[in-house]
């Protein structure tokens, strides 16, 4: 991520402040993919608190801690805070020091970009009216912001990852925001929404995620689930309305149901958000 072999190239953008993909050439050159797409939050998801005393219980680990921030500096310096105190004495393991960390949340939370009224699309909504295009051997290829199915055959046309809402990196989203509110406390601010000048903390931003998601299978004021909106048979039906189905994925603006109809896998993590938090 954050330096690609021996070229000195990372995943980060400096000027555009997120991770891209960067394609490694064969003859030794590189080339960044800058498409804004899940793969830039995915950095996120490597987070873990520390309890004090959890450390106290583990005495070899804590002494292989020290030993690295003492011996080998360049690599520690590669994890944020873990030498640091937070909230209740706890420590951080994270690959993003505080600043990248923010400007990922900034992108994230932005209506424009990545949040969607019913959770975090797979790639930023801005492609919708700038497509990415790569060319390569007098070939272009392109990539624009697809909420539903796929426009083309490529992979069975499935446009899987091209911007539709997945509850699986949904859901890791929200734990990881979690994990750094557990380490950051109340006083760490982030605007939520982008743009609305309304500061909160990180876990009060990833209950906003949570609601959204929620709000895919609750019904709405006029008695209907998003989930269901272009099946009317199943969403008012008295024999089936309340019966709810588990989609694959979700369509990026409406929230509409895609996919397989049958993905308790990891869409029935739904269950484990509407559950109240201690």
């Amino acid at each position: 991520m954050n330096n690609l072999g021996e070229v000195g190239v990372g995943m980060w953008d400096e000027e555009d402040q997120f991770f891209y993909d960067v394609l490694h050439l064969p003859h030794g050159g590189v080339m960044p993919l800058k498409l804004r797409s899940m793969v830039g939050l995915i950095p996120l998801f490597a987070v873990e608190t520390l309890e004090p005393e959890l450390l106290e219980k583990v005495p070899d680990f804590k002494r292989r801690l020290q030993w690295y921030l003492r011996y080998r500096p360049e690599l520690a310096a590669l994890v944020s805070h873990w030498n640091v105190k937070g909230r209740g004495d706890r420590r951080l393991l994270s690959l993003l020091r505080g600043h990248r960390m923010k400007r990922l949340f900034s992108r994230m939370l932005d209506e424009t970009e990545f949040l969607a009224d019913f959770g975090v699309r797979a790639i930023s909504k801005f492609h919708e009216q700038h497509p990415y295009k790569f060319r390569l051997n007098g070939t272009e290829l392109a990539v624009s912001y697809l909420p539903g199915e796929s426009d083309s055959g490529v992979f069975g046309g499935n446009s899987n990852w091209r911007g539709p809402i997945w509850f699986p990196v949904n859901y890791l989203l929200i734990e990881s925001m979690q994990k750094f509110h557990h380490y950051y406390g109340d006083e760490f601010k982030i605007e939520c929404p982008t743009g609305s000048g309304q500061l909160v903390s990180i876990d009060a931003a990833a209950r906003e995620i949570v609601r959204r998601l929620t709000r895919l299978f609750l019904k709405d004021k006029d008695g209907l689930r998003p989930v269901l909106s272009q099946y009317p048979a199943l969403q008012k039906d008295p024999h089936f309305r309340d019966y709810v189905l588990f989609h694959e994925y979700f369509h990026g603006d409406t929230g509409r149901g895609a996919g397989a109809s049958h993905q308790t896998g990891w869409t029935g993590l739904i269950a484990k958000l509407l559950q109240p938090r201690p």
